[in-house]
């Protein structure tokens, strides 16, 4: 029996908002003289964890197509923001508690990323804080959350199975419904009405209580786990 845990990337494994303000510059400049300070405060909200955006990248989204920006120039600068992650334009870190969990978690646990960002910049910024190969397996573009089912049902196969997330309906919906243990982090955390299995304002907070399910699901014996298919 092997236990898995299942990391989304942006908001989970890496921190900041760079990306969130190169997606904003690019986006501006097809926006009103205006938007950049509407970004800067909405996003301040959110951050806060007053605000019901999903995250910043959806600040940064629905204030353009406020402004009539249309999807192209969207798509544009989603994907400028992407290829420069973790450069002096689109600063990124890990998140605070992330190399500790990694250190003492018992070396039995399979770590897998799960994402819907495109690999570009992600690699980089892996191989920079020295966590690429702390991933058994690497996955992008997924397609949250249908895209993050056959991941889910996989690992369940091998053991238990706990899914880390900023975003309750893309990183943990998909698990819960199937059975895994899930872990809400961010700025939603504490104002979400969802119920995860654990929440925490950062990573760091949850190390104690990550270590306490991975030393459980390490030495649980193999046993069958519920497939529920997830209703849509």
């Amino acid at each position: 029996m092997t236990a898995t845990i299942i990391f989304d990337f942006d908001g989970t494994v890496a921190v900041g908002d760079g990306p969130v303000w190169a997606y904003a510059r690019v986006a501006a400049e097809s926006a009103s003289a205006a938007y950049l300070d509407r970004v800067a405060t909405d996003l301040a909200d959110y951050n806060a964890g007053g605000s019901a955006y999903r995250d910043g990248y959806d600040v940064v989204g629905s204030l353009a197509r406020a402004d009539g920006v249309d999807e192209a120039t969207l798509s544009r600068a989603y994907q400028h923001s992407r290829t420069q992650l973790g450069t002096d334009e689109a600063p990124v870190a890990p998140a605070k508690g992330l190399a500790e969990l990694v250190a003492r978690l018992d070396p039995s646990i399979r770590l897998v990323l799960a994402t819907n960002a495109p690999a570009d910049g992600i690699e980089r910024a892996l191989e920079t804080w020295g966590l690429a190969e702390s991933f058994a397996e690497r996955h992008f573009t997924v397609g949250k959350p249908a895209g993050l089912e056959p991941i889910i049902r996989a690992a369940l196969e091998a053991g238990p199975v706990l899914s880390i997330g900023d975003i309750f309906e893309s990183d943990l919906a998909p698990a819960a419904a199937l059975g895994a243990t899930t872990a809400l982090v961010g700025a939603t955390a504490a104002s979400s009405t969802e119920q995860p299995t654990l929440r925490g304002r950062t990573l760091a907070e949850l190390v104690p209580d990550i270590l306490a399910w991975s030393a459980t699901a390490a030495s649980s014996p193999a046993s069958p786990h519920p497939t529920t298919s997830i209703e849509r």
